[in-house]
């Protein structure tokens, strides 16, 4: 089952597009060198382009043939990580600190490469908007286009997104129906006590012995809370406390995330959150403060979108590859939030390499880029067909 012939005769360009991207890593809210890329190319194409959604999002618009008035949203997230790479690639990241650990250079890449396509065929009969989103990491990006009227600018009768998967093999692609990916809170937990002298504990409220007692607080949230059949994560991510060896602190600070796949579930979680911490007040006599933010939503593919992404991937790669009992991610995607006002569908495509995302070791494989590119571009021209609507 092959990729669309058109898209693999600019698979090299695609390549170099991506590696470019991954050479100039920019975190959320701050892609504007990517964002400029992405608008060039897509004017370059004779693609409608509209900028500035959301911060630095963009948003193309391709009308096909014929005067079926139905519209799809695509959809490409561009931000990197606050993070270093390690790894020896000649086009590894030249700027301290950031990289694009998570692909989503990679997912930008394909959508351009679909938007190339179908410019260039417009064998669709719709309107296709390409929505390149920033800030996906946790910075709410899909939130901000959301509230500067994505939708209302640009409606979508349905949308459709994609992630990059080492966890799978090249050539598959795998897309479950219903909740596939959790909603996720993240949250900061300051507990405000009283230091002292390293030597004179008894002088102290102390914020570290505070904090590791709250710490193993929290964990029996889950494990004495939540229905054990409802799967549910807390994770402390982050201690802050001290500054010196003979100084007790006054202040430490927990930070972390929330994962779980009901929102009712989230919020038992947060309440008891919040009352642990009271309790945990109140026994050592400091103040302890909960900043609990919902963050994600929880990502929900409709079945008819999710039965459209199995169809055309059996088209691009063996049938025998595409995966429909994957298990649901506990990790989280702001696609979710797009999807809760548009019905949509949301898949990975598995490619070469077992470093999992957010590693310092991640490489992300071009041959996977057709292979994306191709998905998106099968999926209009199912959905849209010319001559359905003469």
């Amino acid at each position: 089952m092959p990729n669309i012939d058109r898209i693999e005769a600019f698979a090299d360009e695609l390549t170099a597009i991506r590696r470019d991207l991954h050479a100039h890593p920019e975190i959320g809210f701050e892609e504007v060198r990517t964002s400029g890329i992405v608008a060039d190319k897509l004017t370059q194409w004779g693609i409608e382009v509209h900028r500035g959604l959301g911060g630095t999002g963009v948003v193309g618009v391709l009308k096909g043939k014929g005067s079926n008035g139905k519209r799809i949203g695509l959809r490409a997230d561009m931000d990197a990580l606050p993070m270093e790479e390690n790894t020896n690639l000649r086009w590894r990241s030249t700027i301290p600190g950031r990289f694009h650990g998570c692909g989503h250079d990679g997912h930008t890449t394909m959508l351009l490469g679909t938007a190339r396509y179908l410019a260039e065929t417009r064998n669709f009969d719709g309107t296709v908007h390409f929505i390149f989103q920033p800030a996906e990491e946790g910075l709410g990006g899909a939130r901000a286009m959301i509230k500067d009227g994505l939708f209302e600018k640009f409606p979508c009768d349905e949308v459709y997104g994609l992630h990059n998967a080492p966890d799978l093999n090249h050539g598959e692609v795998a897309i479950l129906p219903g909740p596939a990916m959790a909603g996720a809170d993240f949250f900061d937990i300051t507990i405000s006590g009283y230091g002292a002298h390293g030597a004179m504990p008894e002088r102290s409220k102390d914020a570290v012995v505070i904090a590791m007692t709250l710490g193993q607080a929290l964990q029996t949230i889950v494990s004495r809370n939540v229905d054990p059949l409802k799967a549910a994560v807390v994770s402390i991510t982050q201690i802050h406390a001290g500054s010196a060896y003979n100084v007790i602190p006054g202040e430490a600070k927990l930070c972390g995330t929330v994962r779980a796949f009901s929102d009712e579930v989230r919020a038992l979680i947060r309440e008891r959150m919040r009352a642990i911490c009271a309790g945990m007040a109140t026994a050592f006599q400091v103040e302890i403060t909960a900043d609990i933010r919902d963050t994600f939503s929880v990502l929900v593919n409709q079945e008819e979108q999710s039965r459209v992404v199995e169809a055309v991937a059996r088209t691009v790669v063996d049938p025998a590859k595409v995966i429909t009992r994957s298990q649901p991610k506990m990790g989280s995607e702001d696609f979710a939030d797009m999807m809760q006002a548009i019905p949509g569908a949301y898949f990975w495509v598995g490619h070469d390499g077992s470093v999992p995302v957010h590693n310092p070791g991640y490489v992300l494989d071009d041959k996977i880029l057709p292979v994306g590119a191709s998905m998106f571009a099968r999926i209009i021209e199912t959905r849209l067909p010319v001559g359905a609507h003469a």
